[in-house]
């Protein structure tokens, strides 16, 4: 299983007014942790986290993760559902779902990505939205 902690999901760019490193919110690795165990149990394989706070707006963190066939993606993508709605999350936007080849799932401060191997190598999400991913232009 991808082990979160708090050192994972503190990363460079976001400090508080002293200048030390800020964590992701505790509502957010919660959900993140909660996605985790859920993918953890349904078998999940290659499970990576991205921290996207320096990188977009869109959410605090992306999970991705690969399933062997359709059909288990399919299922990941149930359990996933479901531990998101028990964290709180009443309503997740999920596409895919029916073909099984992708399938993503959003749940407002996470989104998870859960591909067949193929299909995730062709995207390579881990690679765009890596370290090297340039910042986000924000107007404050």
């Amino acid at each position: 299983m991808a082990k979160l902690t708090t050192s994972a999901l503190t990363s460079r760019g976001h400090s508080t007014a002293d200048g030390a490193p800020q964590a992701l919110s505790a509502e957010s690795f919660s959900l993140a942790e909660k996605l985790l165990a859920s993918l953890d149990e349904a078998k999940a394989e290659d499970v990576a986290t991205i921290d996207l706070r320096d990188k977009t707006s869109l959410a605090d963190v992306m999970i991705i993760a690969s399933g062997r066939s359709s059909v288990h993606v399919g299922a990941i993508a149930d359990r996933v559902i479901k531990a998101c709605k028990a964290a709180g999350v009443s309503a997740p936007r999920v596409e895919g779902l029916t073909q099984g080849d992708w399938v993503l799932v959003d749940a407002g401060d996470a989104i998870i990505h859960i591909f067949r191997p193929e299909v995730r190598l062709f995207y390579n999400l881990e690679k765009m939205w890596g370290g090297d991913r340039p910042r986000e232009m924000r107007l404050v």
